[in-house]
């Protein structure tokens, strides 16, 4: 197999050195059913890997399929993703690429913090799923596993996006979206300094939070 350009050969070199990149459970289930959302989860973790450039210790929770991660990976020293459900973390170490390393972790901040510290934590997409009742445990868990230094960032759809998403195409694991002033609020008990973003498809913004699909929060200095 040749290309007519030569300057594509690189191409069909890296196909037969590597083969072909695997997509992750998660994301072969969205590039079939919506392609264009992997688009908007793609730009959530550029975000993330600008905030958190040059950091060194990194921790994403519920990492799921872990297939974006990578773009957090090159721009920090050392990252570890993590999940709770095995299935995941399993599936993700057998699409492992020695040029990006990762560290896999099973992990459950409702039941318990980390056992070391990190300079920045990240979840995206998850916190919309811990249960109203564990909220507090697990944001409580959230700052004890980062330095006195650190950050966190948490990305979710806001309370206003599920209202206008019919009820038979809603996710029944949304059991604790918000909008941003109560998000704010409730991180701001937990963290010295809170900056919320709103974001619309693949745009972060500062606008109006009753106008986003989804918010981020970024965390700074864990109250002790």
């Amino acid at each position: 197999m040749k290309t007519k350009e030569r300057q594509y050969s690189y191409l069909i070199e890296k196909k037969n050195e590597k083969g072909l990149t695997q997509l992750g459970l998660m994301t072969n289930a969205t590039w079939d059913k919506d392609p264009k959302r992997l688009s908007f989860v793609l730009s959530r973790y550029k975000f993330v890997s600008k905030m958190l450039e040059g950091k060194k210790n990194v921790l994403e929770v519920g990492c799921g399929d872990s297939w974006a991660s990578r773009i957090v990976a090159q721009n920090v020293t050392n990252l570890t993703v993590s999940d709770f459900d095995p299935v995941f973390i399993d599936e993700a170490k057998s699409r492992q690429d020695e040029s990006w390393p990762m560290d896999y972790l099973i992990l459950d901040l409702t039941e318990k913090p980390t056992q070391k510290k990190y300079n920045a934590i990240y979840l995206m997409d998850v916190f919309e799923h811990i249960d109203p009742m564990k909220e507090n445990t697990f944001l409580i868990h959230l700052s004890q596993s980062i330095t006195n230094e650190g950050c966190l960032i948490i990305g979710m759809p806001s309370l206003e996006s599920q209202r206008i998403i019919p009820f038979d195409q809603r996710d029944p694991g949304h059991v604790n979206c918000k909008s941003g002033e109560d998000f704010r609020k409730l991180l701001s008990s937990f963290f010295h300094n809170v900056f919320m973003f709103s974001m619309n498809d693949e745009v972060v913004h500062t606008g109006h939070h009753k106008m986003a699909h989804y918010l981020i929060g970024l965390c700074c200095m864990p109250k002790n």
